[in-house]
């Protein structure tokens, strides 16, 4: 076998009310070149990966592994050599993005054993929910569901003259210490808040109704528990359509926030705004326009 490289996007998840289920990929990349050879070496490079392990122990091989698991399968020895441009721990699926590519890597290392569903089966039950990796593994924007029964998905087109504009803090947020502080239960009322402003994004993301996206991106399930630990993020969700936005929402656990653009707008404003309120919170960071990515993942075959 030759060498070949997978490259997996980074990814938004939850959108405002779609907590677990909802999200879409973005333009940055973990990538893995795979070379066949006597012994497994896990070779992480670049300063965003500095301090992970370059061994066995690595997150992106205990990935592969779980493939050799499913399959019952040996992973054949190889050179695995990782690069990402996913900041860590930042709400951007740089865990899942490892993850998927990791898995994709094995599979096709065993020759490809498992189909696309089988995949991302894998990844959402390692993952614990299937919002990031299945945006990761397929591209554009999913809605999925995970049960005892299977993964489930579907998957849409970005609508037409839809782009995010993205606010990254320069600090990190781990999943856990934002999953921590959601409540254990909710309302009647939260619950048919959440189920039904969930259901409007999804239709209007399908059917291009960018001008519902504001109204549709209300949450009570997470964001407004986690707006402590992201200082500025009430402000942005409440006043962020004011310069532009066409809605905002806490990307993933945070501390990242995305905003919704029509591409055919000025965003200036809008970076205008988002770089004020870092400022105003005493923060630094970036605040950065992308596509969403369609592709997903890749698998590249070397001569």
């Amino acid at each position: 076998m030759t060498a070949f490289t997978v490259r997996a996007p980074a990814s938004s998840a939850n959108l405002g009310p779609g907590f677990d289920s909802l999200g879409l990929s973005v333009p940055l990349y973990t990538t893995l070149r795979i070379t066949p050879d006597d012994v497994t070496q896990v070779v992480p490079l670049g300063p965003g990966l500095e301090g992970t392990p370059a061994d066995e122990s690595n997150y992106v091989y205990q990935a592969m592994l779980l493939v050799a698991r499913r399959t019952g399968l040996t992973l054949p020895p190889a050179r695995v050599e990782i690069t990402t441009e996913v900041p860590l721990a930042r709400g951007l699926g740089s865990s899942a993005a490892a993850l998927v590519a990791g898995i994709v890597a094995a599979n096709e290392l065993l020759g490809s054993p498992l189909d696309d569903h089988a995949v991302l089966d894998v990844a959402a039950r390692e993952e614990g929910h299937p919002d990031n990796v299945a945006p990761a593994l397929f591209g554009g924007i999913v809605v999925a569901t995970l049960d005892k029964l299977g993964t489930h998905y579907v998957r849409l087109d970005p609508p037409a003259n839809l782009g995010v504009t993205v606010l990254i803090p320069d600090f990190e947020l781990s999943t856990s210490k934002a999953r921590a502080v959601l409540p254990r239960e909710y309302s009647r009322a939260d619950a048919v808040h959440a189920l039904s402003h969930a259901a409007l994004l999804a239709a209007a993301l399908s059917q291009g109704r960018l001008d519902l996206l504001r109204h549709a991106m209300q949450d009570y399930i997470h964001q407004v528990w986690r707006a402590p630990l992201v200082p500025g993020l009430s402000d942005i969700l409440d006043d962020a359509w004011r310069h532009g936005a066409l809605g905002a929402a806490l990307s993933g656990a945070g501390p990242t926030v995305l905003c919704f653009h029509d591409t055919r707008q000025d965003t200036a404003p809008l970076h205008v705004y988002l770089n004020g309120v870092l400022t105003k919170n005493g923060l630094s960071g970036q605040v950065i326009d992308f596509p969403i990515d369609t592709q997903g993942t890749l698998v590249t075959r070397e001569n």
